[in-house]
């Protein structure tokens, strides 16, 4: 993970000296491989690299033109390099390396805002355009690369870390408790808010354009609603997603350096890497090797998932280095949260923080996940599928659909799922309203204060859903709430801070936009059906993975690892946490969070309401005890607490 920076006054006063330095000194650890500046009276840009790529080797940046009339700074990566390449190749552009950089550059002099839709990657970039007197700037169509922006007056401020914009003199450390209350209430719902009014995300599938008249947002990406595949069998649904799968991993594989692969056990995770693995062994993977990581947890049966990782590890003929889950003292949250005045994160992230630092001790500076198969992979809910055909008037892949229900679940549970996720479903909003209310009518554990009540109202009024875009199919509605989920930006971003601490960049396989697309594109009745999860995923993986896993139909529970955690803390938030913000919630509420901790039917939602408080005070109490310039990277934070335990 590089990092990008920057200060830009339109109104063309020069940016103080040492201003861009400071920003880059408070993310100095993504910059193990240098840092660079660029400053050109009210334009003052600065790049912190980690070079991942074998083309980032001839990378340098902020990268300009020739006549220094266009200038780029990104923290990303393309993955359709080659066709990138030749493409400007045929424009007549004349490269100076192969840099993804200069291609990204080169993709703004030749076709303009509109270069976007060519560019196939992670990324967050500006570039400064001398010749309009504007800054372009873009996020990548998901979002797995953060952007950060304040704007003040005529500044336009931004970076890859939150902490780095804070440093600047004129920019105030000021609560959002608009964004508090979204994640204390549970009710994520911004996309483009921090927790420090003024300072703002750049959501996912977006460009800004900034210039003395302000700044402009627009979308440049969505899935295609309407997009059909050529095909009438599943195999061949299960060719065309096998072929895309093994294609975004080759892409995503490239690398100078060893890569490494988290192999938890499940049908994702394990997937990309016995593709990886399969790619390697017919020479066609851009990397000198790989390597497989998986979590153990001892004395912890419900979170362990070494049976199917080593099951893995023995189908392919490898080795899969099995590493113990973190577990850090709720000091550690607390010095990260005053050190980078972010949401520190939750327990089942940062167990995973061992596994990678091994990985990054091994020599990878690219780990790939399997985060994403959930989402895009598996059905919307058991039924789906039902509700999808009958929506649709598909009268035949219903009775066929309910043939293999009953075949496979037997009469009784197959018409219960017809009639519940399928006919139900489709009942007026009134009386499915009616039902949730009867079913939900003992309320949530965690009731926020009045006052924050307050705000959350005013919140859902002005993220009310608006008008439903015309649908192809039913469940493209619930995969639009996917792509739009406030939750998963910041779960996401906190993951991404974390790993860039460690000089690793974090890919996503299944988050890329073409499995998306599939997603959106293929029958709901392909991806589920009865208690099948996945189904065209497991018949595409066929052969490259163990039986054991591909049958797999149960997941790991790391619920243990917040009871790991809030065990010793009870006494302490009875006593201290809880109490010390009446402002959020209620002493009689606050009193019945902790005793739904011990109540077996609160396991699962009470320990999260728990953690979220925790943290969300470590946050706010977490005073930035010394200047961002000189702060102590995160990975040097995270040597310091494993030396203390």
């Amino acid at each position: 993970m590089s990092g990008i920076a920057g200060v830009i006054r339109f109104g063309g006063a020069p940016v103080e000296p040492g201003l861009i330095e400071r920003m880059t000194g408070a993310m100095s650890h993504r910059g193990p491989d240098g840092v660079g500046h660029w400053v050109s009276g009210p334009v003052a840009l600065g790049h912190c690299m980690l070079r991942t790529t074998p083309e980032s080797l001839e990378e340098s940046q902020p990268l300009a033109n020739e006549d220094g009339s266009v200038v780029l700074v990104m923290d990303g990566r393309v993955d359709n390099w080659e066709e990138l390449r030749r493409a400007l190749r045929d424009r007549g552009a004349a490269l100076r390396t192969r840099a993804d950089a200069e291609l990204v550059l080169r993709a703004y002099e030749a076709w303009g805002r509109d270069c976007l839709s060519r560019v196939d990657g992670d990324f967050a970039l500006v570039i400064w355009d001398a010749r309009r007197r504007e800054a372009f700037c873009a996020r990548d169509r998901i979002g797995k690369k953060t952007f950060t922006y304040h704007w003040h007056g005529d500044t336009l401020a931004f970076a890859s870390e939150l902490h780095a914009i804070l440093a600047l003199p004129w920019v105030r450390e000021e609560l959002n408790e608009g964004l508090l209350a979204e994640v204390l209430a549970d009710e994520w719902r911004s996309r483009d808010e921090t927790f420090w009014k003024g300072i703002l995300r750049l959501p996912a599938a977006h460009q800004m354009t900034a210039s003395a008249r302000g700044a402009r947002l627009e979308a440049y990406w969505e899935p295609d609603l309407w997009e059909t595949l050529p095909f009438s069998r599943e195999e061949d649904y299960a060719e065309h997603y096998l072929a895309l799968v093994t294609d975004v991993v080759r892409r995503m594989s490239r690398s100078h350096l060893p890569v490494a692969y988290e192999v938890s056990g499940g049908l994702d995770s394990s997937a990309i890497f016995a593709v990886a693995e399969h790619l390697r062994r017919q020479g066609q993977l851009p990397a000198p090797s790989i390597a497989g990581y998986c979590l153990k947890f001892e004395n912890a049966p419900d979170a362990e998932e070494r049976t199917y990782s080593r099951a893995v590890g023995a189908h392919l003929g490898v080795n899969i280095e099995e590493c113990e889950a973190t577990i850090e003292p709720l000091s550690w949250y607390r010095e990260w949260a005053g050190r980078y005045r972010e949401l520190p994160g939750y327990p089942n992230s940062v167990m995973s923080l061992g596994l990678r630092q091994t990985a990054r001790a091994r020599g990878a500076r690219t780990l790939l996940t399997g985060a994403g198969g959930d989402a895009w992979l598996g059905g919307s809910w058991p039924g789906a599928y039902y509700t999808e055909d009958l929506a649709g008037g598909r009268w035949r892949d219903v009775l066929t659909s309910f043939a293999a229900d009953r075949h496979e679940l037997g009469l009784g549970p197959a018409a219960w799922t017809l009639f519940r996720f399928g006919a139900v479903t489709l009942f007026p909003e009134g009386i499915k309203n009616f039902l949730r209310a009867v079913r939900w009518s003992g309320g949530r554990v965690l009731a926020v204060s009045s006052r924050l009540q307050q705000e959350l109202e005013r919140r859902r009024t002005r993220h009310a859903r608006s008008a439903r875009p015309h649908l192809r199919r039913w469940t493209q509605a619930l995969q639009l709430e996917v792509l739009a989920a406030g939750f998963d930006t910041i779960i996401y971003e906190i993951e991404e801070r974390m790993i860039a601490s460690l000089g690793i960049e974090l890919r996503h396989p299944l988050f890329n936009h073409k499995i998306i697309q599939l997603a959106f594109s293929t029958p709901e009745r392909l991806r589920s059906r009865g208690s099948t999860q996945k189904r065209l995923h497991r018949r595409a993986l066929s052969g490259l993975l163990p039986e054991v896993v591909l049958k797999r139909t149960d997941k790991a529970d790391f619920m243990v690892t917040f009871r790991r955690q809030l065990d010793p803390l009870m006494a302490e938030l009875r006593r201290d946490i809880l109490p010390r913000h009446p402002e959020w919630i209620s002493a009689g509420a606050a009193s019945a969070l902790c005793d739904a901790y011990d109540n077996p039917a609160e396991a699962g939602r009470c320990e999260w309401w728990l953690w979220t408080f925790v943290v969300c005070d470590a946050l706010v109490e977490a005073a930035p005890a010394i200047s961002a310039s000189s702060r102590p990277s995160p990975f040097e934070v995270i040597q310091s607490a494993q030396r203390d335990r």
